[in-house]
Formats: C-alpha cells, structure tokens, sequence
C-alpha cells in the first residue's frame, strides 16, 4: 500500500511519508525472517541458515541501485514504486503458505512478559550488546560507501551510468565470496573468530583507501581495497547474526528487532557525515569507514571478549 501512495503522490510530504511508511514495512519484513530462522535452527546449522540471508541482507543495498537504474530506462521514477508494490504482492501471496515456526514450549501469553522485559533480557547480555555495536559499525561502514560511491566514482572518476553499475555488480561477488566463505569457515573455527579477521580487514583496507588515495595512485587505489572491504561486510554479516541470535531462542523476535534498528539507526545518521566531511577525493569515505572498523574491534575484544563466548552447538 505505501508503494503505491508513494507511485500517485502529488507533492513531496506526500512522498515523504509513503516511504517512512515503507521503511516500517521493510524493517518488520528483515526482523521477521531472522526471527523464523532462530526458531527454526540453532547451533552451527543457524550458521549456515543465516548466511543464506545474510546474502541477501548484504547484497540488497548494493544491488538496488543498479536494478533501479535499469528500471528508469524503460519506465519513469514512479513505475518504480509500482514494480515494489507488484513484488510485494508476490511477498505477500508467499508468506500465506509459510507455517508457524515458532515451537508451542516457546510461546507466552500476553501477559507472561511485557515488551519491557523482553527488551531487557536481551540487552542485559553483554554478549548480545557487544554484538550489535559490532553488527551496526560494519554496517554503517558499507552504507558509507554506498552513500558516497556515486561522488567517487562518477563525478571524480568520471564513470558513467553503466560503468558505475559494473561496479557495483563486482563489489557484490565480494559480498556472496565472504558470506559463503564464512559459512563453510564455521565448521572449524567460531564465528567470534571469523569476526575477528573480518573487523581486522576492514580496517586495513579502509587505511589502504586513505593512503593510496593521497599518494595518487589512481583509481584501482581505490576500487581494490574497497573490494575487500565489502568482502570482509560479508565475512561478517551471519558472524553478527548468528552471535546475537544464538543465545536468545525465546526472545528471537526482540533481539532481531534490536540489531535492524541499531543496524539503519546508526548507518542513516553516521553515512551522510561523508558528505559533509567533503567529496572531493576518497579520503572521507575511507576514513569513516576506518573509524567504523576501529568501533567493531573495540566492541568485540573490549565489550564481547572472543574467548569467553562458547561454541556453537554441532
């Protein structure tokens, strides 16, 4: 319904509040699905469930633009918002079929806790808190670059359309090699540790962003170090959600209410300060990324302490 309010709306405060109306309705859609997941799997099986979406989590902001600039060849801006509400009729007519997959031993009445409580069981795990600080600074590290990318590469760089597009597309293999990669690395090791090399990444790359860039060395300067930064979002995205989920089965619903909100909370207030830092090189957007990178492993080795988080279930 807000897609197609924002599709016929005649002014912009009419536009406006379509789309806060779709943030709301997309946000419920993403704690929803990591809830039904929790429910359903534990242990390193969670692993691989929630890298599955986690994928799709990670590559949706990067993909969309490129999807959204195809869709403006054929059709105008508002056939936009007519293509989400058709795709979230489909979501809708898919969602019917899906059983409940919450266990009955699971399930309270109304009464049994109120929202408060719940919120406080999950925020009184250090672990959780730690987490989440960790999951909305690699967050916001990646909404940095896409909020700044276009300024980079298409007014710096001189890409046009179809090349910032393939770049794009490129940087989105980055994602789907570290999140699969991570996956599979969760048989051996514990993803408190695979966290641990993605922050360490991101860090250096996002430095190597910085110093090439000042050193001129042109645009693979950028574009490499970038690659694998995004890669190294990847690499972490299940970690985060597999961390902050394990140990909250009952309250799977608030803790992943939690770490969305904190996740676009913190990204859509920290990513435009690229904007104002300047766009006139890469450097701001390498250095709020860096500053992101240093938040994730202050959290994990100060607030979530790798070695005293317990292993997953087989």
């Amino acid at each position: 319904m807000a897609c197609l309010a924002a599709a016929v709306a005649p002014n912009v405060e009419l536009l406006g509040a379509a789309r806060a109306l779709q943030g709301i309705g997309a946000a419920a859609g993403g704690v929803v699905a990591m809830a039904m997941v929790r429910d359903l799997f534990g242990g390193r099986p969670l692993v691989r469930m929630l890298s599955r979406l986690a994928l799709v989590n990670g590559l949706a902001p990067v993909l969309a633009p490129v999807i959204g600039s195809w869709l403006l060849l054929v059709m105008p801006w508002r056939g936009i918002f007519v293509a989400l509400a058709c795709y979230g009729l489909f979501v809708v007519c898919v969602s019917l079929w899906i059983a409940e997959t919450l266990p009955r031993a699971w399930r309270h009445d109304a009464g049994h806790a109120t929202v408060g409580q719940r919120y406080r069981s999950v925020l009184s795990d250090r672990v959780f808190v730690g987490i989440a600080i960790v999951g909305a600074a690699n967050f916001t590290g990646l909404f940095s670059y896409l909020s700044a990318s276009s300024f980079v590469f298409q007014q710096i760089y001189s890409f046009n359309p179809q090349e910032y597009g393939l770049l794009f597309a490129v940087n989105s293999i980055g994602i789907i090699i570290g999140v699969q990669s991570a996956s599979r690395l969760t048989k051996y090791v514990g993803p408190q540790w695979i966290l641990a090399v993605s922050t360490v990444v991101m860090l250096v790359s996002s430095l190597l962003i910085v110093l090439l860039d000042q050193a001129q060395a042109g645009l693979w300067g950028v574009v490499v170090p970038l690659w694998f930064f995004i890669a190294a979002c990847g690499f972490g995205f299940p970690c985060v959600q597999v961390l902050a989920l394990s140990a909250h089965g009952h309250e799977a619903g608030t803790a992943a209410s939690l770490l969305g909100a904190l996740n676009f909370g913190i990204a859509g207030i920290v990513s435009p300060i690229v904007g104002i830092l300047g766009t006139g090189s890469a450097v701001p957007m390498g250095a709020v990324m860096a500053v992101c990178a240093l938040v994730s492993i202050a959290s994990l080795w100060l607030v979530v302490r790798p070695r005293t988080v317990p292993e997953l279930a087989h």
